[in-house]
C-alpha cells in the first residue's frame, strides 16, 4: 500500500461476450489495492439463457463447453461472494478500465438475480485517469479519428508495460498472445494505475519493466 493513501478496487470480469443483457459473467478478478494479498478469484458457469459470442471464445481460449460446466458453481453464486468480499474493504469503489462496462455487467447480474450492490457507484476510470496524465505530459488527448485511442494496450505502453495478450479487431487476431485472464488483466490495470499516479511500481511480475521517466518526473 502507497503510505497515507486509502486505494480502491481493481476489477476486471472476463464474459461470454459484450452484451449484458444476453451474455454471461464467467471469470471475475479483483484485488485490494490497499492490501494486494487479498484477492478476489473465481469462475462460473454461465446461465442456461445467456449467449455465447465466438469471438470472445478467441480472446478467452476457452470454449462454449467449459464456460457451460455444470460442474461449477452457479454465475449468481460467484456474484454473490464478490459482493461479500467487496463489503470487507476499506473503499468500495471500483478502478477498471471503462468501468461503466464491467461495472454495467455487474448491475445487470444485481438486477437479475435481485441481489444489493456493494460496491459504489462513482469508480476510478484508468482510461480517464491515464488521458489525464498524457495531456499534463503532452499537451494534448491521444486520440485517431474523432476518438480516444487509449485502449489498455496503448495505456500500458505508455506505462512501459509490454501487452503479452491476444488481440482481436474486427473478428480478426491482429496479435498473438495469451488468453485474457481477470486476475491478470487487474494487475495490469492496477500496475497502470500506481506508474500513472504515483510513478511507482506496485505488482513484483512488473518490477522489470523500466518505468518511463516521463511518468516519474510528473509525480515528483
Amino acid at each position: 500500500m502507497m503510505k497515507g493513501q486509502v486505494l480502491p478496487i481493481v476489477l476486471d470480469l472476463e464474459m461470454s461476450g459484450l452484451n449484458p443483457g444476453e451474455n454471461g459473467i464467467w471469470q471475475i478478478g479483483a484485488i485490494d489495492l490497499n492490501n494486494p494479498e487479498k484477492i478476489f478469484f473465481e469462475e462460473s458457469r454461465i446461465d442456461d439463457d445467456e449467449t455465447v459470442d465466438p469471438e470472445a471464445l478467441k480472446v478467452i481460449g476457452k470454449t462454449e463447453e467449459q464456460l457451460r460446466d455444470e460442474k461449477k458453481q452457479s454465475q449468481q453464486e460467484m456474484v454473490e461472494k464478490l459482493f461479500a468480499w467487496i463489503e470487507l474493504r476499506p473503499l468500495r469503489n471500483l478502478l477498471c478500465q471503462n468501468p461503466q462496462f464491467d461495472a454495467g455487467f455487474l448491475a445487470e447480474k444485481a438486477r437479475k438475480y435481485r441481489l444489493k450492490k456493494t460496491f459504489h457507484y462513482r469508480s476510478f476510470d484508468l482510461h480517464s485517469i491515464s488521458q489525464t496524465v498524457f495531456h499534463r505530459i503532452k499537451g494534448k488527448f491521444s486520440t485517431h479519428e474523432h476518438n480516444s485511442t487509449m485502449d489498455l494496450k496503448s495505456i500500458l505502453e505508455f506505462c512501459g508495460v509490454p501487452d503479452l495478450r491476444i488481440q482481436m479487431k474486427d473478428g480478426k487476431v491482429i496479435q498473438e498472445g495469451n488468453p485474457h485472464n481477470a486476475l491478470e488483466d487487474c494487475k495490469l490495470t492496477g500496475e497502470c494505475f500506481s506508474r500513472l499516479i504515483f510513478g511507482k511500481n506496485f505488482f513484483p511480475e512488473y518490477a522489470k519493466y523500466k518505468i518511463p521517466s516521463y511518468l516519474m518526473e510528473k509525480t515528483k
